[in-house]
């Protein structure tokens, strides 16, 4: 399923080809239709949050059109029953409902039904505390950059990337989103200014060695005054001095890393984020402040910048090895 799941054309919403409107939403007619389209189209403008909840929704519609249930017959019951039963994790669980709930929200306001059958069921329980994003150490991270072959344009491009999610805390996909005036200088200081959810912006200063790869990087790029453009690009297939003219995805970025962790020995589980709770590690274990990290990784909550710290973890570790027997 695409994130484009909605496109407009002539001022209307229209379905993508490969998809299909769910049978319960069809039959209770076209304007449940239309309004089904639009919780998509204007309720959510994140793609990938978009992308996550058509999954969700699409399912549990299908669910109860196997139990022949129509949109205006849909119970709380229906519901937990539903829930009780996925088989998803207890993340997916609660993202299911989240979509769930907020549909029929928008199905009520628009007065396609009268209540909200998900607005009473409750969720599983899930409280984590502790992350499952790998982290490396100082020495492993220090390998990987200085593993990387920079005699070409590539190579300068492969370190500058995970250097800037190392240095600045970054999201993936605010990186990628980066284009080439969002590496810039207030005076001798180099600043990034970050593509974060719901289009909002984030700057921070760039650490010297990030600024360091970034220079590097762009002066063999030679992008001239294409300041518009994208700063991290991809590269056509086995070229390793020229790059195009449209952005690295995400998901180039992820093989990238699998590649150069596996060629280091790192395990496969590393993964883009693993550079986020890198750089909040590393910061955390030099005596930086928590709140001063959440405001760097621009977190909403300081519990969720608490999810990337691993600073506990060796310490976990020698206390377990004082139980001698």
């Amino acid at each position: 399923m695409s994130a484009a799941l909605i496109e407009q054309q002539g001022g209307e919403l229209i379905l993508q080809p490969t998809l299909r409107l769910p049978s319960v939403v069809i039959a209770a007619g076209d304007r449940a239709s239309e309004r089904f389209l639009e919780f998509f189209a204007a309720r959510i403008r994140n793609p990938n949050t978009r992308m996550a909840y058509a999954r969700a929704v699409w399912a549990f519609m299908d669910w109860c059109s196997a139990r022949s249930l129509g949109l205006d017959g849909i119970r709380p019951m229906h519901v937990a029953a539903y829930i009780e039963h996925h088989p998803g994790s207890p993340q997916s669980v609660k993202q299911a409902l989240a979509a769930i709930r907020m549909l029929f929200d928008w199905l009520v306001i628009g007065q396609v039904v009268p209540v909200n059958p998900a607005t009473s069921v409750r969720g599983p329980k899930h409280v984590v505390k502790r992350g499952k994003t790998p982290a490396l150490s100082v020495s492993q991270a220090r390998n990987l950059l200085d593993s990387i072959d920079t005699s070409h344009l590539v190579g300068l491009r492969d370190r500058a990337l995970i250097g800037v999610m190392v240095f600045s805390f970054a999201r993936v996909g605010a990186v990628v989103g980066m284009k080439i005036e969002d590496y810039y200088h207030v005076g001798h200081q180099g600043w990034l200014r970050l593509h974060e959810k719901g289009g909002k912006f984030h700057e921070v200063p760039a650490h010297h060695k990030a600024e360091a790869y970034l220079d590097d990087y762009l002066t063999a790029a030679s992008f001239g005054n294409d300041k518009k453009g994208p700063l991290f690009r991809s590269a056509g297939r086995w070229q390793t001095d020229s790059l195009t003219d449209t952005a690295i995805t995400r998901t180039d970025v992820l093989r990238m890393i699998k590649r150069r962790a596996a060629a280091v020995g790192l395990p496969h589980s590393i993964c883009c984020h693993t550079f986020r709770a890198t750089g909040i590690t590393a910061y955390l274990e030099n005596g930086g402040a928590l709140e001063h990290a959440q405001i760097i990784a621009a977190h909403e909550s300081p519990r969720t910048t608490k999810l990337y710290d691993r600073t506990g973890d060796q310490i976990t570790l020698d206390e377990i090895e004082r139980i001698q027997i």
